[in-house]
């Protein structure tokens, strides 16, 4: 009798890690997320353990061996390599001077002994979303992603696989500059991203954008708002799209500018790739319905589709946003898994 094999799939952030177990048709064993500390903070020995720790406890909780693991998938933040290799200038989750360079797909292969395979965790949510939304016809289409967070995350599918590049930093759609005319309000200066660019996706569609250029400027235009009496600009943020769910007018300004942002990022993807399917991902489409809806209809007004493309190409979200990089990795590690 043949022996049964599973992979596992890994999703790594700044507080936790995220694991899940996949058999060989594609069925996942969790419906939930299964979490555990990741103490990215601690350095990459701690890191490292808590990764293979994240592992041991989803396979006790599936009651899965070991043994019949073929493959772990491995996401985690950029920017790195194609291999799992962090940044030489390292990154937000991974700030320490002992992460820059460090490989992390080998430390953690080394660490619990079964192949793994790497992905950035934009990647992986995009990969995730590909295969849910086009199941068996996964391999004969292709789709765009952006995923709004502290950054803007992307990633690029094609033929039901991510396209890496060839220093693994494809996808990286947060650093695309847009065109800036007819989103900005009259006077409202030029966003700059942290990256160094001005006018990128990231500049305005992520949190980031938000504290250090949306926010700023659009309080100028509302003297008497409440957000003036709230300490600390993170603070601030944090708050302006519990403010757009609940329709504040400036909390809606900011977040329409978002929309038009990615509208426009989907619509240079449009021209680059022709892709079938233009996913939307992060805490925006974590929302209540009405604000949710609202905020896609203004990226599907803002995606410039020619007549051909926009007859079949779909604008949806990212289904189960908070398991899909785990979901994500574990597709990526049964694609290794089944290769000749």
């Amino acid at each position: 009798m043949t022996q049964p094999w599973y992979v596992v799939g890994i999703d790594n952030g700044g507080t936790k890690n995220n694991s899940t177990v996949m058999d060989p048709e594609g069925n996942f064993l969790t419906d939930k997320m299964i979490e555990s500390p990741s103490v990215v903070l601690e350095g990459p020995t701690a890191a490292v353990e808590a990764l293979a720790q994240s592992m041991n406890n989803v396979l006790e909780l599936t009651g899965i061996s070991i043994d019949s693991i073929r493959a772990v998938g491995l996401d985690t933040p950029g920017p790195a390599s194609a291999d799992g290799v962090i940044s030489s200038k390292g990154s937000t989750n991974f700030s320490t001077p002992e992460w820059r360079g460090f490989d992390i797909r080998t430390a953690l292969e080394k660490r619990i002994g079964i192949p793994v395979v790497y992905t950035n965790d934009a990647n992986a949510a995009a990969l995730y979303a590909h295969h849910k939304h086009f199941g068996d016809a996964a391999m004969q289409n292709s789709s765009v992603s952006a995923i709004i967070g502290t950054g803007l995350g992307g990633g690029l599918v094609e033929a039901g696989q991510v396209i890496t590049g060839q220093a693994g930093m494809a996808g990286e759609l947060g650093h695309v500059f847009i065109p800036m005319d007819g989103l900005l309000d009259e006077g409202q200066p030029t966003p700059r991203c942290n990256c160094g660019f001005d006018a990128d996706a990231e500049s305005v569609a992520s949190l980031t954008g938000i504290q250090n250029n949306l926010l700023p400027y659009w309080l100028t235009q509302y003297p008497d708002h409440p957000l003036h009496q709230v300490e600390g600009a993170k603070d601030r943020a944090k708050q302006v799209r519990t403010l757009a769910e609940q329709g504040d007018p400036l909390g809606r300004k900011i977040f329409e500018q978002q929309a038009i942002a990615i509208g426009r990022l989907f619509t240079l993807a449009a021209n680059f790739t022709d892709p079938k399917a233009y996913f939307i991902g992060g805490g925006v489409v974590e929302t209540e319905p009405e604000f949710r809806e609202w905020f896609i209809q203004t990226v599907r007004d803002n995606t410039h589709l020619r007549d051909e493309q926009s007859k079949s190409a779909v604008v949806a979200t990212v289904p189960d946003l908070d398991m899909a990089g785990a979901r994500g990795s574990a597709l990526a590690a049964s694609a290794f898994a089944t290769s000749p």
